[in-house]
């Protein structure tokens, strides 16, 4: 039987281990992924970390999955060898609940996540369902990873925002970054809170368009339409409710956060909205894919081998990385 180098995470709190595991073999409906790149998302971290309940354990992480198809189940239609995709968070839906049948697939009552409830990208092959790949254009596969859920899940959380001018990103990272480059391009304003300190990812901030950059402890220089915060940090949902406008929305796009502190009514008050991003849909997919032919996207990434898994979490949970990390098998 063919084997396969993977990284296997066999409990919270560990670090990865390398492993030599069996090549998957792609059941009905379902394909098999050769790895190109895979990117390393804050999601995948918190997994790591034992901040998200109940994983599949052993688990190869990662779910920001570029590949070309090395092989097909029974029953695939539309996809076929050599051709490239990409692997989103979103592995499959029951296509039954209420929230499937009403167009909410995102909230699914019975849905497998890829690198969390199924094996991911921290390898060399994946399996994954052919109905949930999305095919991608030839290009730099690294450039493309960090486009799966960084780029997904960040355009979601930017639809939800809403069509106001000036735009607050909390945390400028990996989805942030990206972000940055499509609402200027859309003639938004981009104002950019950082890490207290972290001039680095200010200037950072600055070259890709925003045109206010300070600590996220910081009030902007004019109230903001809107806000999304990326950082995993609950006290920064206060603090953003007091940058946005009368009628402004603030967008939790993460996971996971810590607990937000209690805050005073006042600054909820005016009609200012606080909502949360879960998840994704095929549809957001096609929207991004749609909106990136339009309007090209530069991701800033470091490439490292896949026995470096550990190392660039722990970049990123040390917050040293601009852009995204992005895993090369």
């Amino acid at each position: 039987m063919a084997r396969m180098r993977a990284m296997l995470l066999d409990a919270p709190g560990r670090p990865l281990r390398p492993a030599e595991l069996p090549v998957p073999e792609p059941g009905p409906g379902e394909v098999l992924v050769r790895v190109l790149a895979c990117g390393v998302c804050r999601t995948d971290l918190h997994l790591v970390d034992g901040e998200l309940p109940d994983p599949l354990l052993p688990i190869v992480p990662g779910h920001e999955i570029v590949g070309e198809v090395a092989a097909i189940g029974p029953g695939v239609a539309g996809l076929g060898p050599g051709q490239r995709v990409g692997v989103p968070w979103l592995a499959r839906t029951c296509g039954a609940c209420r929230f499937c049948r009403s167009e909410r697939e995102n909230l699914c009552d019975a849905p497998l996540f890829t690198g969390y409830t199924r094996n991911g990208g921290y390898a060399e092959f994946t399996v994954a369902d052919a109905r949930y790949c999305f095919p991608l254009p030839d290009g730099d596969p690294v450039a493309q990873a960090p486009l799966l859920c960084a780029g997904l899940i960040g355009f979601r959380a930017y639809r939800m925002a809403g069509e106001g001018r000036r735009l607050g990103l909390y945390g400028f990272g990996a989805a942030a970054h990206i972000l940055a480059q499509i609402a200027k391009a859309d003639g938004r304003e981009v104002y950019a809170f950082t890490r207290p300190g972290d001039t680095a990812a200010r200037a950072f901030a600055r070259r890709l368009g925003a045109v206010w950059a300070g600590s996220s402890d910081e009030r902007p220089p004019v109230p903001l339409d809107a806000a999304i915060v990326f950082a995993p940090v609950g006290s920064l949902v206060p603090t953003a409710l007091r940058a946005v406008d009368k009628g402004g929305v603030v967008v939790l796009g993460g996971i996971h956060m810590s607990d937000i502190p209690a805050f005073p009514y006042r600054i909820l008050w005016e009609e200012r909205v606080v909502r949360s991003v879960a998840n994704l849909t095929r549809a957001d997919g096609l929207g991004l894919f749609a909106k990136l032919a339009r309007t090209p996207v530069v991701a800033e990434t470091v490439r490292l081998p896949l026995a470096a898994a550990n190392e660039a979490l722990a970049a990123l949970r040390a917050g040293r990385l601009q852009g995204a990390a992005v895993l090369v098998p």
